[in-house]
């Protein structure tokens, strides 16, 4: 059996890889052509005042290739679940083409046994997929993102930028970050502070942020405006009304503690689906916390949790190839319908998570409803091609 399992496992692993890294070069040739169309471009700083300084802000070759190489690990992750699937087909149907398959199960290789030998396998690419989407597909997304930000302006969404609100003690903070700079510090930063009643009681404004070590912001040149009401009587002793009196004040330097973490800016101001489960978990508890929606974030979070798994679901769908008899013919047709069988899964992927978002479904359910879709698909197929005839 070990003989067995080696032979699989090296024809599949290598098949594998294969695919993935025509894949990937193919996915690093067209981001390489999506680059050049910023070569040459810069972005003037206000702190470029020579000619040294803003060549350095120049957007050269070496940048648009180093972007492009940070951006392998996430397609790596979303091409992942493809790659095992055709490899796994191309085996199978090799192995089945050349009566290799048909021998390995007169010594022994029953179809529960190879189901076992493939989960296996597909258990480990599981383990794979959740490390790099986990951990290094997020932290060198953010890393290209900087880069990018450097050259060719900070990080922003919309025209506004990023709106976060928390709740502390006694009042209710609303924050806008207008752009995430190359250096991680926050630029053009709104603090507006409510109180219990909803008024509006003070607004803060600041050119710049950075994070602090122990829960709280650094704010750089601040201008502090607060709203006091005061009664103020009428003409008549009968009319009595509130004015408002502003107070305002600059200064340099201002602390202002909160729990708005650097993770939460983050998820704020980039896409949800290319963070790591743990910062999205966290953004999420931030977001019920503070009475906000949280559905397209639970989305996203869950599908972090159950996209790894579809590579068992792959290997199980590639498992009936091996038992097509035919012995004439190239396999190309059976590698073009795996092609379009995990196309499908990755486009079905996206479109529950849309469709969910839109009709409010249960996140888990919207995320794990393609896999589950695929899992019955591959039974079925399983249940009818290998073990009823």
């Amino acid at each position: 059996m070990k003989t067995i399992r080696r032979l699989i496992y090296g024809e599949v692993l290598a098949a594998i890889a294969l695919v993935a890294l025509g894949f990937l070069a193919l996915f690093f040739f067209f981001d390489v052509v999506d680059e050049l169309q910023y070569l040459g471009k810069n972005t003037v700083s206000p702190a470029a005042t020579n000619a040294a300084s803003l060549a350095m802000d120049t957007y050269h070759v070496k940048h648009a290739l180093l972007y492009v190489g940070l951006l392998i690990p996430n397609h790596l992750y979303e091409l992942l679940p493809i790659s095992v699937l055709i490899g796994t087909i191309f085996v199978m149907a090799r192995l089945a083409q050349s009566s290799e398959y048909t021998i390995l199960r007169t010594s022994g290789l029953d179809p529960w046994r190879a189901l076992k030998l493939l989960l296996s396998l597909g258990a480990f690419f599981v383990v794979i997929s959740f490390a790099v989407g986990d951990y290094v597909a997020p932290a060198s997304e953010r890393a290209a993102q900087l880069l990018k930000a450097r050259y060719q302006g900070n990080i922003t969404v919309g025209q506004t930028g990023a709106w976060l609100k928390e709740k502390q003690a006694y009042n209710t903070y609303v924050t806008n970050v207008k752009t995430l700079s190359s250096k991680s510090e926050m630029q053009g930063v709104r603090i507006f502070e409510f109180n219990n009643k909803g008024l509006l009681i003070s607004t803060t404004q600041a050119a710049s942020a950075s994070f602090g070590r122990d829960d709280s912001w650094l704010l750089m040149k601040v201008t502090r405006s607060e709203f006091n009401l005061r009664p103020d009587n009428g003409d008549k002793p009968s009319q009595s009304t509130k004015a408002v009196q502003v107070n305002r004040n600059e200064t340099p330097t201002l602390r202002w503690p909160t729990e708005i973490s650097e993770e939460m800016v983050s998820v704020a101001l980039l896409k949800p689906e290319r963070m790591s489960t743990i910062d999205l978990f966290n953004y999420i508890r931030h977001l019920d916390a503070n009475g906000q929606t949280a559905q397209r974030y639970e989305i996203e979070f869950w599908k972090k949790v159950f996209y790894p798994l579809s590579c068992v679901v792959m290997v199980m769908l590639a498992l009936p190839f091996a038992y097509l008899h035919f012995r004439s013919g190239g396999i190309t047709t059976y590698v073009f319908a795996g092609v379009m069988i995990g196309i499908s899964f990755f486009l079905l992927n996206n479109v529950f998570g849309y469709i969910g978002n839109l009709r409010s479904w249960q996140p888990w359910l919207a995320a794990a409803a393609p896999g589950m879709l695929y899992m019955a698909v591959s039974l079925g197929a399983f249940g009818w091609l290998v073990l009823r005839r």
